[in-house]
């Protein structure tokens, strides 16, 4: 299973606190003490993810997620950060972001698209339910602006953005994101971009240093290579498994769970059937396993479970766990000790 540092996720516990948010509950929910956080250890990232999306349905401000960026700190990207300081110039050190994006706090995928006047570095968010989505979306672009304009402090450059797009309704606190970024933000795209004039992206770094940089490149290459020795002893039904429990309401699709894995859906497709398994079958088999979950650790109605799962009709939903379990749902709380 892919693993990452632990780093990120202690940036985000301190800054919640910070800001009045108790994290507490949700970190001893998933048996994490956050008194007792190791930066030295790594943390499975869909176990993060969930982390993420348990504590967006808990947060008291809507805004702590843009103000997140503010926590993570140059130091914590390793040597990421000195190879993207020793490129030529500012174009090469956003390929350089975006080929080596694993090694950062992000869970959306970055890349970069050239335009004749401007160019954009767009961030593609993984597929999660609103309010998630906008605190992770929130926090990686705040999170990506804040070590772009800290590289930029020790180098003396200004690159900044003509626009910011970001992919969700326009919130109340709208005018609060453009005094943030200090520029135009539009939202209810389908992806975030930072727009960034092509002549700045050509100004020359004055920490370029070609020697230094195939050193970190190297360094790099090796964690990269370490990540994926890690993912090759995962199945990817078992990641499609653990992603698809993030979810409640309304599911992704496979196109969207493929995206969110860096794959076309042909290549998630193929990948299960060479497991023996398709994507449908593992949808269904994680919304068992939530319904087996909540009918059991709560006093939800059956119709209000029903909706949980992705059912418009609590009816569908029972059919469903009919075929799973050979009860009604009623029946399955009803049931005896010795019925397990």
């Amino acid at each position: 299973m892919s693993t990452r540092s632990i780093l990120g996720l202690i940036y985000m516990v301190q800054g919640l606190q910070q800001l009045g948010e108790d994290p507490g509950p949700v970190l001893r929910k998933h048996g994490l003490d956050p008194a007792q956080l190791d930066p030295g250890t790594r943390i499975e990232r869909t176990r993060e993810l969930r982390i993420y999306a348990d504590l967006a349905d808990q947060l008291h401000d809507p805004m702590v997620g843009l103000r997140l960026g503010g926590f993570y700190g140059l130091a914590g990207y390793g040597p990421l950060v000195m190879l993207i300081m020793t490129c030529a110039n500012a174009w090469e050190a956003f390929q350089m972001g975006v080929k080596y994006q694993r090694l950062t706090y992000l869970f959306g995928t970055l890349r970069l698209e050239p335009g004749e006047r401007l160019s954009a570095l767009v961030l593609s968010p993984m597929a999660m339910a609103p309010r998630a989505l906008r605190f992770r979306v929130d926090g990686e672009v705040s999170g990506t602006y804040k070590m772009v304009r800290d590289m930029q402090a020790t180098m003396g450059l200004d690159i900044h953005a003509e626009r910011i797009d970001m992919p969700y309704p326009r919130p109340p606190q709208a005018a609060e994101y453009e005094a943030y970024f200090n520029a135009p933000v539009r939202f209810g795209e389908t992806e975030a971009r930072f727009w960034l004039r092509n002549e700045h992206l050509q100004l020359r770094f004055p920490s370029a240093d070609p020697a230094a940089h195939a050193m970190y490149r190297s360094l790099c290459d090796q964690q990269l290579q370490s990540q994926q020795a890690d993912e090759a002893h995962t199945g990817m039904a078992d990641r499609v498994l653990t992603h698809l429990g993030l979810f409640n309401g309304e599911f992704p699709s496979v196109n969207d769970v493929a995206r969110a894995f860096d794959l076309s859906e042909r290549s998630l497709r193929r990948q299960l059937s060479d497991e023996g398994k398709n994507f449908r079958d593992l949808l269904a088999q994680a919304r068992h396993a939530k319904a087996l979950h909540l009918l059991d650790r709560s006093t939800l109605p059956v119709e209000a479970i029903a909706q949980q799962l992705g059912y418009a009709e609590s009816a569908a939903f029972i059919r469903a766990f009919q075929r799973w379990q050979g009860m009604t749902p009623a029946r399955w709380r009803q049931r005896t000790p010795a019925e397990g």
